[in-house]
């Protein structure tokens, strides 16, 4: 909706965590290395403030896979209660498929473990350019396999699995959802999308592109552009593909019900909303919330911008409600 910015107002953390990150100089993500690129994400949440979200237990796996394994890290809420069975949340990671990791996100995968009452499944899917598309892609769907599979050596409950992922993480968890109607398996039961990218044609056109892209809040449409040149093969070619822009695809039909999380001023902002409205149309049950003050990332800065722990909890109570509903929490 053009016009969609007038009133909104960045919240004063937002404001001031955005200020801090230019008074520090650092340049724009699409001008570094992608190795100077993964350090400085890795850097930023070692100096975010708090203690990481207690959990019962946490364990690192490698599933097994024809590329060398898919690396996962496993985190339970809580003792199994005379063998219940807990609800899984299968986790995709941001980063634009180029960055992060298990350490980078793992403050997220351990708040929703503790305040949703899952299982995790925090899956460290293989980046680009080392691993080009659809390596990201393979990985994530057999993670998504691999814990249907085996939901019960994990104490977990194969019938109440969903996937989760922030930025590259939500087009992740959206592209599994497709993959897995199409291929009839794994079951899931619900998707929650935060700030997902939707669509990776950076010539498309959103009002969200053009009023918040050009560097001012955190990523920019040119982020967006280096991100997709080193994942995608033929950026041109590849964009077109569902596996790369969930948006492409036609049929959304019986996908599960979806939680879908913006800000408004994201660059990504509006795509997400339109795969929302996609669903919607398509007779999928989804809920939209856009955090209308802050920037794209911003549950990633939970520890410097309250609205992230107000948006974390707001997607926690969202699973947890979804994965619960049949049994007494």
């Amino acid at each position: 909706m053009s016009g969609y910015h007038l009133g909104m107002l960045l919240d004063t953390a937002t404001a001031k965590f955005l200020e801090t990150m230019r008074a520090a100089g650092a340049p724009p993500v699409y001008e570094q290395s992608v190795d100077a690129a993964r350090a400085g994400i890795r850097a930023n949440v070692q100096r975010m403030p708090g203690s990481p979200t207690p959990v019962y237990r946490v364990e690192d796996r490698r599933l097994p896979g024809a590329a060398g394994g898919v690396p996962v890290r496993v985190y339970w809420p809580r003792a199994a209660n005379d063998g219940a069975l807990l609800p899984i949340v299968i986790y995709y990671h941001g980063g634009g498929w180029v960055i992060g990791d298990l350490d980078t996100h793992d403050s997220i995968a351990r708040y929703y473990c503790r305040h949703a009452d899952v299982i995790v499944v925090n899956v460290d899917y293989r980046l680009a350019p080392e691993h080009k598309f659809p390596a990201a892609v393979e990985d994530s769907y057999l993670a998504a396999c691999w814990t249907a599979d085996h939901a019960g050596e994990l104490g977990g409950d194969p019938s109440r699995i969903a996937v989760a992922g922030d930025s590259a993480g939500g087009n992740l968890a959206t592209v599994v959802c497709q993959l897995a109607k199409t291929n009839r398996r794994p079951a899931i039961a619900f998707q929650a999308l935060a700030y997902p990218a939707t669509e990776l044609d950076v010539s498309k056109s959103f009002d969200s592109r053009a009023d918040y892209g050009g560097g001012d809040y955190f990523l920019s449409t040119r982020d967006m552009e280096w991100f997709a040149s080193l994942y995608l093969n033929n950026v041109r070619k590849d964009v077109a593909d569902p596996r790369a822009s969930p948006l492409a695809n036609q049929d959304l039909a019986g996908l599960p019900p979806a939680l879908v999380v913006t800000a408004g001023f994201d660059p990504l902002r509006d795509e997400g909303r339109a795969y929302a409205e996609r669903l919607a149309a398509a007779g999928v049950p989804v809920e939209y919330r856009c955090f209308e003050s802050t920037i794209h990332a911003f549950l990633s800065f939970a520890p410097l911008i309250p609205v992230g722990e107000e948006g974390l909890a707001f997607v926690a109570t969202r699973l947890r409600s979804a994965l619960h509903a049949t049994q007494a929490v």
